[in-house]
């Protein structure tokens, strides 16, 4: 087990650090060819950081451990706001301004209709290639409406490296696909030394270590007063997660619905994200810190219920 767990933990720093290379690399280089650091937010940095749930789930898919990519996909998507955002808007309640808050807005319901189609293809049992495409089809037309706010939103600071983007890019996804397989190496055989079911280890450990980089660049953004990048990196992953790689991991190998009770946890989290957008600075700090003990008191009900 403490070899299992060793395994993990050097995954999860190469998933992190490489994570953050990618993201820096990829936001400079755009920023040099143009993009807004808004845009920069919702979607380089959202699906940067979405880098180690995509390599680790389609891996985990294509060799048939359907239940911890599916783990890892809900898990993370409850981390991004029970725990992620929940802890960026405790320490920074007004970090959503009159501004920006349309924009934030409109990006929060369209992660909500990509949360709802995912429902409504799970109450079948099982996502397959026809529900992938599905999935798939649905990020395309999201992300084509996020596009189209492309200048809506915070300005944010972004910056450019020259000629080492590149190299950053590279480096930072061949760490995050070395990453990945180290995590999903160690989380199976930690799964089977305990004898915990595959897709509790991926609600929780390989999804809040996946969570990582998220957590990192929304908590910086959030302290340094971009409101917009923070909770727009945590949006557009979410969208990322649930639809682009479900959609894709699904149509690589089907992928089984467990239980119905997670598919509603996801999606009473995803609607708990909207109370953080919309409240006065005390409710939003209150609803936060009722957010982060609801979290942790799920994960706990995820053990407590597992079969032994």
């Amino acid at each position: 087990m403490l070899r299992a767990i060793i395994i993990v933990l050097a995954g999860l720093a190469l998933l992190a650090k490489g994570a953050d290379v990618f993201v820096a690399g990829g936001s400079g280089f755009a920023v040099r060819r143009g993009l807004s650091p808004a845009v920069i937010g919702l979607t380089i940095m959202a699906y940067g950081t979405s880098l180690p749930e995509l390599v680790v789930s389609l891996s985990a898919a294509a060799e048939g451990n359907a239940a911890i990519a599916l783990g890892n996909v809900l898990g993370s998507n409850i981390a991004n706001i029970a725990l992620i955002l929940a802890i960026c808007m405790l320490l920074r309640p007004e970090m959503i301004d009159t501004a920006i808050r349309p924009a934030i807005m409109r990006h929060a319901l369209l992660m909500l209709a990509g949360t709802g189609i995912f429902a409504l293809l799970a109450v079948r049992g099982v996502l397959d290639a026809p529900a992938g495409a599905v999935l798939l089809a649905a990020f395309a037309a999201i992300f084509l409406a996020l596009w189209s706010g492309r200048g809506e939103g915070s300005g944010g600071r972004i910056e450019a490296h020259g000629w080492k983007d590149v190299a950053y890019i590279v480096l930072g996804l061949a760490a995050v696909v070395v990453g990945s397989r180290l995590v999903l190496d160690g989380a199976v055989e930690l799964a089977e030394t305990l004898g915990i079911p595959a897709f509790v280890i991926g609600m929780s450990m390989v999804a809040v270590g996946t969570s990582l980089p998220e957590l990192a660049t929304s908590l910086v953004a959030a302290l340094s007063g971009e409101g917009g990048i923070s909770i727009g990196n945590i949006i557009g992953s979410n969208i990322f997660n649930l639809l682009l790689i479900l959609g894709a991991g699904a149509i690589i190998h089907p992928i089984a619905i467990g239980s119905a009770a997670d598919v509603l946890a996801v999606c009473l989290f995803s609607v708990a994200l909207l109370p953080l957008l919309i409240g006065s600075r005390i409710k939003v700090r209150v609803w936060s810190g009722i957010l982060i003990v609801s979290y942790f008191l799920y994960l706990a009900w995820l053990f407590l219920a597992a079969p032994v």
